[in-house]
């Protein structure tokens, strides 16, 4: 039932009126008459929350500004109240939540500065707010605010290098040098970074902690906790997927020209309405990966969920989305949802573990016992395999083979379900490394042995038939008896098939007896069945060992780099793209080097990879369109390098020359001035006068190379060798009957007061000028 217009009228009428006189009681009780008639009417909530504010009645006022934000989703005003009695109240997170949502409804109508003063409200409150640092970063490089901006982003780059990511600190320190060269904080977070020193971390402003004492103070009568040594690996694993997550944003947030380049450099191959589309799907992921932390840290994990299926739709697969994604849906009880994420993070190496403990609880869920003890077992593996010395944890891995071999052939439930119990009660736990390693000083161990796996301690070793023979099988090759170790190796094998170590042991015997065939054929073998079980780890080394057999196989180099770029191994990935690629080069099948220096150019884009191996692989690209004489394309591909890189001033030459060779003078006269006009925003003007002398050393043809080497000669104060590179373009402009360009030459000598300024007078006579 409507209410009441005129009675709504009136009564907020009539707590104007009292609000006018300051008298906040007699307002809010008007304004609770007219909500009687409309109890959702923004306006009237808006001003009831006003005068209980005026009263110090900060608790209800925040809750009534909490409906306004309900019912007015859109109103930034009321997020930006809820944020500011949150703090008053001592309620810091739920303060800077507020203020994040506030400056993002802000920015949505244009009000820039109001959404900055919300995301310097978060950075007040907390210092090592990740993302709002970021947001005024980039808002006060688009205003041109360039010390604010500097500050900013080397706040962000503390943040970073304390998650862990060295290059991507770099990176943004860079960043901050491009925009305020001669800053002394950037240079010194520079000097910081190269010493290995951690860089001053963000700090509060002075003043305006009075929240944060009240939010210690509210702290004392909470419930005291333990404190914890740690984190068990799944929250180990969600910490760190949050702070991908965040790097991520800030990389696709980053709409600069640079940051546009590295993130856009498939347009070289492509369309531009290929490259407009990827730019709307990363507005795409911006926005759905900033709504995805956001309700995260508002516990809103529903929302979050939905949010990062969004992004991963939109095109952002990375196995940091896939294992967050995994985590909440399971944490909502979708389980096959929750499985088929988890699927796409197992491989790499930060979130394998926490992925293998998550399926396995999923197993168990569901009912299927053998499934999660074997996934049990596979975490317990890694998680084994980081706690011995690094030399060892490959073959502690090994070890467990025959063991994960004897699960699968067992069909006790209630044997499956004490052995995922056991491990569960080993990882699951805040101080799990320190656990483990105390779990370790019980097993036996003789000087210079293979350490035994923990799985001794949670099971019966049922496999013991099976180490027992490869023992004999190394024994056995040792002495030469290598038919015979290779008879031991197939008994065994008989009862252990599908125990990949041993399938190893052959190859390996295979290559002692020379029969480098049939070696590849099994190393590659077992490769794809550890790739098939997630072992990216024991799979890529298998492949190295075929490539290293047989440099030409292809097939096998793929498969190697599909493993690496799995396990998150981008800068090995790299190296073998370009390997391949260099093997096309010298086979001379150009089109596929090229082709396979495109792949890799993309893979280093989507993974977010150090930018000197776009520049690397450009050039690569741009040596071999010279080869073809393509050199339309070759211009385009030394344009991208030229962005990405503007000081290499062989790049600038080889443009200038390209497209002098093309007949294109007016847009190699454009590279030109551009790389001039860098020199000077550089303050390196002294380089320019050794940049034109070699170009006119090669191109003396060009009368309008010679005019610009005069102009620096004339700048520099060497006159007279100005005049002779004039007399010299004049001549040139004669000959090539360009009267025009013969008269603005002499001109231009006439403007430098030369001795003899009449015979030039006279010239220009004859000429007709």
């Amino acid at each position: 039932m409507s209410g009441r217009e005129d009675v709504f009228q009136k009564t907020m009428n009539d707590g104007h009126s009292a609000a006018w006189d300051q008298q906040w009681a007699k307002a809010a009780a008007s304004y609770r008459a007219a909500l009687q008639e409309f109890p959702n009417h923004p306006k009237a909530l808006s001003s009831l929350a006003l005068a209980l504010y005026q009263q110090s009645r900060f608790e209800e006022a925040l809750d009534t500004y909490k409906r306004v934000a309900q019912i007015s989703p859109d109103d930034p005003i009321s997020m930006e109240r809820v944020a500011q009695l949150s703090e008053r109240l001592g309620d810091l997170q739920t303060a800077m939540d507020a203020a994040m949502r506030a400056a993002e409804k802000y920015i949505n109508q244009r009000e820039i500065e109001k959404a900055m003063e919300n995301w310097a409200r978060v950075t007040t409150l907390n210092p090592d707010h990740l993302l709002a640092h970021s947001r005024l970063a980039l808002t006060h490089e688009r205003l041109g605010h360039i010390q604010p901006a500097v500050t900013e982003y080397l706040a962000v780059a503390s943040l970073i290098q304390r998650a862990g990511n060295v290059e991507k600190t770099e990176e943004i320190i860079n960043k901050a040098l491009q925009l305020m060269p001669h800053s002394p904080e950037a240079k010194q977070a520079q000097a910081l970074l190269k010493s290995g020193q951690l860089l001053p971390k963000p700090v509060r402003p002075k003043g305006g902690t009075g929240p944060i004492r009240m939010s210690q103070v509210k702290q004392l009568d909470a419930p005291t906790r333990p404190v914890s040594s740690g984190m068990d690996p799944l929250m180990e694993a969600r910490q760190k997927a949050l702070t991908r997550l965040a790097e991520a944003l800030f990389e696709y947030s980053d709409d600069n020209p640079a940051a546009l380049e590295r993130r856009g450099l498939q347009a070289i191959v492509r369309g531009t309405g290929q490259l407009s589309l990827q730019q709307a799907e990363q507005t795409r992921v911006v926005l759905h990966l900033g709504q995805a932390i956001d309700s995260q840290t508002k516990n809103q994990e529903l929302q979050a969920a939905e949010e990062l299926e969004q992004a991963i739709e939109a095109g952002f697969k990375h196995s940091a989305a896939y294992f967050d994604l995994g985590l909440l849906r399971f944490k909502l009880e979708r389980f096959e949802s929750a499985q088929r994420n988890i699927q796409h993070a197992v491989k790499h190496a930060d979130f394998a573990l926490a992925a293998r403990l998550l399926l396995g609880q999923i197993h168990l869920k569901l009912a299927r016992y053998k499934e999660a003890a074997i996934e049990y077992l596979e975490a317990l593996k890694l998680a084994d395999s980081l706690v011995v010395a690094p030399e060892l944890a490959d073959e502690v891995r090994q070890l467990y083979e025959p063991i994960l071999e004897a699960q699968s052939t067992q069909t006790d439930d209630g044997a499956f379900k004490s052995l995922c119990e056991n491990i569960h009660k080993m990882l699951m736990r805040a101080d799990w490394r320190e656990h483990l390693m105390k779990a370790r000083e019980q097993l036996p161990r003789a000087e210079g042995e293979i350490p035994l796996p923990l799985a001794e301690i949670v099971m019966q070793a049922q496999s013991s038939q099976v180490l027992e023979s490869i023992n004999v099988i190394h024994q056995l090759a040792r002495q030469g008896y290598l038919r015979s170790a290779m008879d031991a190796a197939f008994d065994a094998v008989i009862h252990a098939p599908q125990y990949l170590p041993l399938h190893t042991l052959m190859g390996d015997l295979l290559v002692q007896e020379g029969r480098t065939p049939e070696a590849i054929a099994k190393f590659s073998t077992a490769a794809q069945a550890y790739g098939a079980r997630g072992e990216a780890n024991q799979a890529t080394k298998l492949l190295k060992r075929v490539i290293a057999l047989a440099p030409m196989d292809l097939t096998a180099r793929s498969r190697l780099i599909d493993q690496l770029a799995a396990r998150g191994l981008v800068n090995d990935a790299i190296n073998e793209y370009l390997e391949l690629a260099g093997m096309y080069y010298r086979l001379a099948e150009l089109d596929m080097a090229r082709k396979t220096y495109t792949t890799a150019l993309r893979f280093v884009q989507q993974s977010n990879a150090d930018r000197a191996w776009n520049i690397h692989i450009l050039h690569r690209m741009a040596d071999i369109d010279m080869q073809r004489l393509d050199w339309k394309q070759a211009i385009r591909i030394f344009e991208q390098i030229r962005t990405l890189n503007p000081e290499d001033a062989a790049i600038r030459k080889t443009l200038i020359e390209l497209n002098l060779r093309m007949a294109q003078l007016p847009k190699a006269l454009e590279e030109m001035e551009s790389y001039l006009s860098y020199l000077e925003g550089q303050g390196e003007e002294g380089q320019a006068v050794p940049f034109l002398e070699e170009l006119v050393n090669e191109h003396g043809e060009q009368p309008a190379l010679r005019r610009a080497l005069a102009a620096g000669y004339h700048r520099a104060g060497r006159l007279e060798e100005a005049i002779a590179q004039l007399d010299t373009a004049g001549e040139l402009l004669l000959t090539s009957r360009d009267k025009d360009g013969a008269i603005a030459t002499i001109n231009q000598i006439l403007m430098m007061n030369p001795p003899n300024a009449d015979d030039y007078r006279k010239l220009l006579a004859q000429i007709g000028g």
